[in-house]
């Protein structure tokens, strides 16, 4: 075979490798939902397979959980964890240092029965929690006991060991790369939507939470049906954890 030959023939061969890989995956998770009721109904009725998480024992949350569930998209309950020592919980019935086992369980069920068709959790704050091993055992073999529940480490402290301590417990877990609103303005949401698209071309798949701000919801309305053509794949949490 000629020098040519073999380099059309090995030309070929990574062509059609390219096209045969899987395109970067991306998910999204929509969470603090369950206060506002008219920003809720808006998130769900984003494109595609974006998630939703709730706060328990609020107003909406089982109403928009149940109208996010009749859209076919996955509803997680995003659960309350002790951020700092000071100051009062930020949530009806925070999971905090100062709690027994048992009582860490029961405040973990007691939320899961608050928001109908929970298929996974996500840590809300927990900068403080999520760095004590002890208690992450705890909640995450209660998370266990309630079978085929994943977990999203929302990762607010670059200390958690929150997705270490889950794996051990036999969990499905990862945690946030990006937060696409640290703060609610568009060029604070674009730049960080860019990111997670440069994060998901690099390392195959990324994973971002947002809030149901107007600048977020604009982008997203955008942007999410472009994401195809653009050569990426937006997927469920529960497909990205696959």
């Amino acid at each position: 075979m000629t020098r040519a030959l073999l380099a059309l023939f090995a030309s070929t061969l990574l062509a059609g490798a390219a096209a045969s890989a899987d395109p970067p995956r991306i998910a999204i998770i929509i969470d603090d939902l369950g206060y506002q009721l008219a920003a809720g109904r808006r998130a769900i009725m984003l494109p595609g397979p974006v998630a939703f998480s709730f706060l328990p024992f609020t107003p909406r949350a089982a109403a928009l959980a149940h109208d996010a569930h009749v859209q076919g998209k996955e509803v997680l309950l995003h659960l309350p964890l002790q951020a700092g020592m000071d100051g009062p919980a930020a949530e009806p019935r925070e999971i905090h240092l100062d709690m027994s086992r048992q009582m860490m369980a029961t405040t973990l069920s007691e939320a899961l029965a608050s928001v109908p068709f929970v298929v996974g959790i996500n840590s809300h704050r927990g900068s403080l929690l999520t760095r004590h091993p002890g208690h992450m055992q705890w909640l995450m073999e209660a998370i266990r006991e309630h079978e085929g529940l994943y977990f999203v480490d929302s990762y607010t402290t670059h200390r958690s060991i929150a997705v270490q301590i889950a794996h051990e417990a036999g969990l499905h877990a990862v945690r946030r790369d990006v937060f696409l609103d640290p703060d609610a303005s568009p060029e604070t949401v674009a730049r960080e939507f860019e990111r997670l698209k440069q994060l998901a071309r690099e390392r195959g798949r990324a994973l971002a939470i947002g809030h149901p701000y107007p600048a977020t919801l604009d982008l997203l309305e955008k942007e999410l049906p472009m994401l195809e053509s653009d050569g990426f794949e937006l997927v469920s949490v529960s497909e990205y954890m696959r």
